[in-house]
């Protein structure tokens, strides 16, 4: 149940919303492609099991986890759930 000026559902689009853009943004970042042989980072070879195992790697482990740490601090902005957004 939806209550102000809400509608029925309401809450149930806006976490449906939130879950597709997540997805979304998941799929973007999957590689895709030729694998590289060096990273494209730092220039050190990347290992063949991992260029195997990880089609369309572009980064050593190091790299990728420095980079996987950098994106996990960016959680979006909810533009849906936004007051500011409402009364505009």
């Amino acid at each position: 149940m939806a209550g102000g000026w809400a509608r029925d559902g309401a809450v149930q689009d806006q976490i449906d919303a939130g879950v597709d853009d997540a997805v979304n943004r998941a799929r973007s970042n999957l590689p895709h492609g030729e694998s590289l042989s060096h990273c494209e980072e730092c220039g050190i070879e990347i290992p063949e099991a991992r260029r195997q195992a990880v089609r369309g790697v572009r980064r050593c482990v190091s790299c990728q986890e420095s980079l996987d740490k950098v994106e996990a601090g960016h959680t979006g902005y909810n533009r849906r759930g936004s007051k500011d957004s409402q009364l505009r």
